[in-house]
């Protein structure tokens, strides 16, 4: 199934065009964290339950859990049966049968039947995850009225990704949980049914996961050359620069670089001067997302957009980019950067048409140009810049007292940037100096991972830096970044706090769209008043992903657009022949 029925592969085929059919099973691959979900963090975890709002779960705990169906990375939404045999939509499309594989299995031999899905389901729109919950608002229940049948009924006007979202979420075992509470952190290992199950670890350092080399589904269509690897290691540093130390040290084998100084400067080492460490640029064709600082508008001084503007004003992208960055970036402007979704120019008639009840209750921009952030001299202290926000401020009634800027009421304009990372102060360092030539006094505040995903869930901060990336083809999922509701529920995307009327409105034209080109016409519009709000500092994307390792692995020639990534460790494989090169066994680097 897909969103709109558009669907590349047949009821028979045989695997995925992009796999390796042939890739050999085998070896080891070990990274780190290059990407969350739910209470998952970069840096630590402390808990094998990564599907609720308790703890920080462990990275990859995913892929010990079948689902009933998967998507295909190279079609925008199109989902095809692992767990679920076939499929059977309703014509009104709020029934859905999924009929089961009777060959699924736990990982304890025990029999995956339509109770287990049914079960996870109801569990995880419950107890799960804040961010889930909320995705499962138009699904009304689950049934299994047998063993081999799960019924879910969704509501009127449900979301169009809705059951896309409910056939990949994780499979459980009700008889697991019988005598074990969902909602808690653990350090139990779950029961699971998908390609691997949890194997050594330690909380806070690595965890890694075992290949299951009898799992059921490893010769269905949608497994066939996937899953390669025998063990699939995370490790764990607090710190990114120690973390590349750890690479080039061999502790890690893979690494996707997200800094560009590290980048530029430091892959110097002997492994890349000799050929053991190969490094890649592979094309990002994904929605980039937005990227940038997230203002707290719950906070008293940031809810006139005035204000959020002057922020905007105050940060010189050009001069970090170009000093810190090895100008290696391009400026984000939206949401929906590096897609087609994107408002460009003034809106045609068509966007028009879903804006004009707004008009009056919105900027008025939305209805011209779609706002661009402002282009700096690149001296890291524009005056006209700076003097537009220091107007701008004025305006909203911070105004210049005793050398400091005060709020209408009298109190000095604080502005406190919460992080975890300490190889981001470059980057506020800068915007801070600028802050406080506004009269702004703003300081920076590093705090532990676990604090961290503290204060973000009860949305304890003023700015902090966050990267959302959009699906393909956006629906449901935006309600829990930029809607009215998600605004007031703990631990949900939408950290600014959007509150606003026209973009609830949009977002259900976004998700009632019947096609692609009035899902691009809904989007644009929507993207357009989400500029106009104000609601972060845009910073930066790229549209290239960064990747280095050492050279004992392949991967397919073409990584299909829409993985959201580069494939890794999912489309990879082990190259045993490199392995046994000289250069790669080399007795310093032996582990």
């Amino acid at each position: 199934m897909s969103a709109f029925g558009d669907l590349k592969y047949p009821a028979d085929f045989r695997s995925f065009e992009y796999v390796n059919v042939s890739a050999p099973k085998g070896g080891t691959f070990s990274t780190i964290p290059w990407g969350r979900s739910y209470n998952q963090s970069f840096t630590t975890f402390n808990s094998l339950n990564s599907f609720i709002l308790k703890g920080d779960g462990a990275t990859g705990m995913e892929q010990t859990f079948a689902s009933l169906m998967v998507r295909a990375g190279d079609e925008p939404d199109a989902m095809y049966g692992l767990v679920a045999r076939s499929i059977r939509i309703s014509a009104d499309k709020l029934t859905y049968r999924f009929t089961l594989r009777p060959e699924a299995r736990f990982h304890d031999g025990s029999k995956l039947t339509a109770q287990d899905v049914a079960f996870s389901i109801n569990v995880l729109k419950e107890k799960g995850h804040p961010i889930i919950r909320q995705q499962l608002r138009d699904m009304m229940k689950a049934d299994a009225p047998d063993d081999a049948t799960v019924v879910v009924t969704f509501a009127p006007k449900r979301g169009r990704d809705v059951p896309l979202f409910v056939a990949g979420l994780p499979i459980f075992s009700k008889t697991y949980y019988a005598n074990r509470a969902f909602d808690e952190s653990t350090l139990d290992i779950p029961l699971g049914s998908g390609p691997y199950r949890v194997g050594r670890f330690e909380p806070g350092r690595f965890v890694e996961f075992e290949r299951v080399k009898d799992w059921w589904a490893k010769d269905l269509p949608v497994s066939r050359g996937a899953f390669n690897f025998d063990v699939v290691r995370f490790e764990f540093y607090r710190d990114r620069d120690v973390a590349f130390e750890g690479f080039t040290g061999r502790n890690y084998l893979y690494r996707e670089e997200f800094t560009a100084r590290i980048w530029n400067t430091r892959y110097d080492f002997p492994g890349v001067k000799d050929g053991r460490v190969m490094r890649e640029t592979l094309p990002d064709e994904t929605p980039s997302g937005a990227q940038g600082w997230f203002i707290n508008t719950r906070r008293e001084q940031f809810k006139d957009a005035h204000v959020r503007e002057a922020l905007t004003q105050a940060f010189d992208f050009e001069w970090t980019n170009k000093t810190i960055m090895y100008d290696a970036y391009s400026r984000t402007h939206s949401p929906f950067q590096n897609s087609d979704l994107m408002a460009t120019g003034k809106p045609p008639p068509e966007e028009l048409a879903l804006l004009e009840p707004f008009r009056g209750k919105v900027p008025d921009e939305v209805f011209g140009e779609p706002y661009l952030p402002p282009v700096s001299d690149g001296s890291g202290q524009d005056r006209t810049l700076l003097r537009k926000a220091s107007q701008l401020l004025t305006e909203a009634g911070c105004e210049i007292k005793d050398g400091k800027r005060r709020l209408p009421n009298g109190d000095a304009f604080k502005i406190e940037f919460l992080n975890y990372e300490p190889s981001l102060q470059p980057h506020h360092a800068p915007y801070i100096k600028n802050l406080a030539t506004l009269g702004i006094e703003a300081s920076f505040r590093l705090v532990d991972p676990v604090q961290y995903r503290a204060r973000l869930d009860d949305f304890d901060f003023d700015m902090t830096i966050e990267r959302f990336s959009m699906a393909s083809t956006p629906g449901d999922a935006l309600r829990t970044f930029f809607s009215s509701q998600a605004a007031g529920i703990k631990g949900s995307q939408n950290l600014a706090g959007v509150a606003s009327p026209a973009l609830d409105a949009l977002i259900d034209k976004i998700i009632a769209a019947d096609n692609r080109d009035e899902l691009r016409i809904a989007c644009r519009a929507f993207d357009r008043v989400f500029r106009a709000g104000r609601y972060w500092v845009p910073q930066w994307y790229s549209s290239r992903h960064r990747v280095a390792y050492w050279d004992v692995f392949a991967h397919p020639p073409k990584i299909p657009r829409y993985t959201g990534g580069v494939g890794a460790p999912e489309l990879w494989w082990f190259d045993e022949a490199k392995a046994k090169k000289p250069e790669q066994t080399k007795p310093e680097q032996a582990k």
